[in-house]
């Protein structure tokens, strides 16, 4: 069977991303962000924790297994990260969002975020300085004053992940950029503090159930502030 590759505009903004395009083959993942996927087209056809759905728009939780039904639905896709935003900000966004991609970046940019404790956000500032090294939980939590436990207790609460697993997500993000701005997969896990291409390779089809070297180069990237 031919594969199908995820095809469109991918629109990338500090803790969300747009997609406007069409979807593609993907193996069942989870990831990391909230998805909500509005049809512009046909009604959606997903799997989700092995459940079939289809509606015009679809919300799929926090690592939460899912994949379409189907390749080449038309879609508008919004990654949403815990972090910033609830699940219920986006119900209440898929019932009235605009089917227009630059219309959607602006209605995301205008909710307002989730309050942070300042020793999280202190401890975001400083892993992101990080990324291309060795980051130490440990030393992270020794950076903004807390023990190890109160850190992790703090990261679980407010982040919905552990300090190592959100290293690692944000790695993807910025790996997905650079590549995305066509340097070649080994410059991009360098870039972000993978070890080789194929470690990233991996993450990405663990995360997002594609392979990078075969999808990546079918989406148009715009990073946005």
């Amino acid at each position: 069977m031919k594969e199908e590759h995820w095809q469109g505009a991918l629109w990338l903004g500090p803790d969300y991303c747009l997609l406007a395009g069409v979807s593609g083959n993907a193996r069942p993942h989870a990831h990391y962000a909230h998805q909500l996927l509005l049809a512009t087209d046909e009604p959606l056809r997903l799997l989700v924790e092995g459940q079939a759905h289809c509606a015009r728009a679809l919300l799929v939780p926090s690592q939460q297994e899912h994949a379409f039904e189907l390749a080449g639905q038309p879609l508008l896709a919004l990654y949403a990260e815990p972090l910033a935003f609830s699940l219920e900000q986006l119900q209440t966004l898929a019932a009235t969002a605009p089917a227009e991609l630059p219309a959607l970046v602006e209605r995301v940019r205008q909710l307002p975020r989730l309050p942070l404790d300042a020793r999280v956000r202190q401890a975001l500032g400083a892993m992101d300085e990080q990324l291309t090294e060795h980051i130490s939980a440990r030393d992270l939590a020794q950076r903004v004053c807390l023990s190890l436990s109160q850190l992790e207790r703090l990261f679980a609460e407010q982040v919905g992940l552990s300090v190592r697993r959100l290293v690692r997500w944000r790695r993807l993000r910025l790996a997905l950029g650079v590549a995305l701005e066509g340097s070649t997969l080994t410059d991009a896990a360098h870039a972000a503090g993978f070890a080789d291409s194929a470690h990233l390779s991996r993450t990405v089809r663990e995360l997002f159930g594609i392979r990078a070297d075969r999808s990546l180069r079918h989406l148009q990237l715009r990073l946005l502030d």
